[in-house]
């Protein structure tokens, strides 16, 4: 296989227990977001989880999935075990809280991964409203003239010294990587910006990885908290009214 997608499933989330498997207009929120990966073109999707019951829901409806160490620290070190796995040249790693991601988007990073001009690729979505900008949970990305990465940060960036914030990139969880990076993950020491600002793509860029960024369209809703949940659900209710 060419490309394939894997969602990594943790059982036991900190915020929100069990939210792999939490209902969404009657069906776990894994569902989703594996119907959403599987529209967006790509030769495979796997839910990679570390746990039975998470494997048990998947392939209830028909889906494909991998159980996996309960150990990882991160959803790409699950990615990276599955890979080991599955036979495919590049693998895009669709976060499992994100039922509202668009298939889209999903292509446009797969795209830019086969395109071969850096190892890991990412996307991000333009907005102005001043809450989110200096919101920590929002991630902000800055990036260079070619879009690649030049930092990530919950904190406000840029920085606007003489006027309100202009427009802003957020980052969306959502990240191709070459079968070869994922290999040499292992070998990557975490750093201090990773650790002071927990995010796990600056262990990349601290290990002199570039990360290439593609602008979207569509912006997406990451489920840590059960009020990010009722703000799915309610987004499901009117797609679905």
């Amino acid at each position: 296989m060419d490309c394939v997608g894997i969602i990594p499933a943790r059982y036991h989330s900190q915020r929100l227990p069990q939210k792999a498997l939490l209902p969404i207009a009657d069906k776990p929120m894994v569902y989703w977001v594996y119907q959403k990966a599987s529209q967006a073109g790509l030769d495979a999707v796997f839910v990679a989880t570390d746990h039975p019951e998470i494997l048990q829901a998947v392939e209830s409806f028909g889906g494909r999935a991998l159980l996996t160490r309960t150990d990882h620290s991160s959803g790409t070190e699950r990615v990276a075990e599955a890979a080991e796995k599955i036979d495919a040249r590049f693998f895009i790693n669709i976060q499992g809280d994100e039922p509202l991601i668009a298939a889209d988007v999903i292509r446009a990073v797969a795209t830019t991964l086969r395109a071969g001009n850096s190892p890991v690729v990412s996307a991000m979505v333009a907005m102005q409203d001043r809450e989110s900008y200096c919101n920590s949970a929002v991630v902000k990305v800055t990036v260079d003239r070619l879009r690649r990465a030049l930092y990530f940060s919950r904190s406000p960036i840029p920085h606007y010294r003489d006027s309100s914030p202009g427009t802003y990139y957020k980052h969306l969880g959502i990240y191709g990587y070459t079968r070869e990076f994922l290999k040499a993950l292992k070998l990557l020491a975490p750093g201090k910006l990773e650790s002071a600002e927990k995010l796990e793509q600056l262990r990349f860029l601290e290990n002199g990885i570039p990360i290439q960024m593609v602008e979207v369209q569509y912006d997406s809703v990451g489920v840590d908290t059960a009020e990010d949940l009722e703000k799915v659900r309610k987004a499901f209710e009117v797609v679905s009214g």
